[in-house]
């Protein structure tokens, strides 16, 4: 079976030194007071394509033939990877054709044009990653052209692994936990190798999107397993089968795996920004966010968390927020039956509505000749405690009324 080593991490820091940013690892005060640790934040939100993925991606398209090289390149991308192979086909001056999901970001869409010019072709196919990789595995094996993957190759993870040479390289003290972001696995298989070589005592821990945890449920079978569907949020660990050569590695380096919530994610993503001027990716949020599941055990300890991407499109920052809010318990929906008579809504805004709930949507659509109207309602609260008051009110005045948070079918089609 194909592995990765020390000496495979140490050659493609050689060859990445003058391609890529050595980005910062700075100590995080905020994070740092809340844990009770010290935390420190490796920037690769900072990188040249505001992530990781250029370091595998150079480094596997350079190791290639000329041969190769002159016949051209495919690769298949959520986003960052195809960010990282479109700046190396544009190094190089090598054509690249890139499939990418539909459902990809337009900012990501533009990134990967912008960094590729006249040397890439975007071709979007498909709802997730694993749509889109069939598109260009098929492509790629009908056309002979070199398939540069995402995560599954040897010298894609050791090109992730210099992430590692560079955390071991500008930290001082011993690492007790590194937190990483996990998706097909090549990030934390690359760095985890070289962390663990140098620092045995070292945990590793991964973090996958809750709704998308491929390595884990691969790890607890045993074997690669492919999942059915996943939640696409999470776009950059969005994966429904880790790769080999990662899921060998990882079960030999890793501590645990951390599943993550995505509506929790969210809320990182929005204090990183408020807090620390720190532009995360769900994916890239994901380590911080999982610290909240190791609080007791990261207490007094120096604890490294990779933010592995920065490519966040402003325009989900609404939906970011709203998810984040639904998660904390201050953002409910309601159907709500009103009596179609004059007074009903100065009644409700009155008597039910709490002093500090905010009412951000209202959708009333008045029905002929009945006596009730039903109302799409959201209620925004200012502590997840004031629920059961509300509710207690609702009741208490007569008001009939169906809570969408809890119907997941209903809530999609209506929010």
């Amino acid at each position: 079976m194909e592995t990765v080593h020390i000496e495979d991490i140490i050659i493609a820091n050689q060859r990445l030194k003058d391609v890529v940013t050595h980005t910062p690892l700075q100590l995080n005060q905020v994070l740092s007071e809340r844990y009770d640790c010290n935390v420190y934040l490796k920037r690769e939100d900072l990188q040249v394509v505001r992530s990781f993925k250029i370091r595998g991606a150079f480094h596997q398209i350079s190791s290639l033939s000329r041969e190769e090289l002159n016949n051209g390149i495919v690769c298949a991308s959520a986003g960052n990877h195809a960010q990282g192979v479109a700046y190396s086909c544009r190094t190089l001056r090598i054509q690249g054709k890139i499939f990418m999901p539909s459902t990809t970001p337009r900012q990501k869409v533009d990134q990967v044009e912008f960094f590729g010019k006249e040397y890439v072709e975007v071709i979007l196919t498909g709802d997730t990653f694993d749509d889109s990789f069939n598109e260009a595995m098929n492509y790629s094996n009908e056309n002979q052209k070199a398939f540069i993957h995402p995560f599954d190759q040897e010298k894609i993870i050791a090109g992730q692994g210099t992430v590692g040479m560079e955390i071991m390289n500008d930290i001082e003290e011993n690492i007790d936990f590194l937190f990483a972001s996990i998706g097909g696995g090549g990030l934390i298989s690359g760095t985890g190798t070289y962390i663990k070589s140098i620092s045995p005592l070292t945990k590793i821990v991964g973090c996958e999107p809750a709704g998308a945890a491929s390595m884990k449920e691969s790890l607890k079978q045993g074997k690669v397993v492919e999942l059915e569907k996943i939640d696409k949020f999470v776009d950059g660990a969005a994966v429904k089968k880790p790769g080999e050569i990662p899921f060998e590695i990882c079960r030999n380096i890793l501590e645990d795996i951390v599943l993550v919530p995505e509506g929790k994610i969210c809320t990182t993503i929005l204090e990183l920004y408020n807090q620390n001027a720190i532009v995360a990716e769900p994916a890239g949020a994901m380590p911080i966010t999982a610290l909240d599941f190791y609080k007791d055990e990261i207490k007094g300890k120096n604890v490294v968390c990779i933010v592995s991407g920065g490519n966040n499109d402003i325009g989900r920052m609404q939906e970011m927020r709203e998810r984040s809010l639904i998660y904390e318990g201050l953002q409910y929906y309601f159907i709500i039956q009103f009596p179609q008579r004059s007074g009903a809504l100065r009644e409700f805004i009155q008597e039910v509505v709490g002093p500090d709930d905010d009412i951000n949507r209202f959708e009333y659509t008045k029905k002929n000749n009945k006596t009730n109207g039903p109302v799409l309602l959201g209620i925004e609260l200012k502590r997840p405690e004031d629920y059961p008051g509300l509710i207690k009110r609702l009741e208490k005045k007569g008001f009939g009324y169906q809570e969408i948070n809890k119907h997941e079918s209903l809530f999609h089609l209506l929010i």
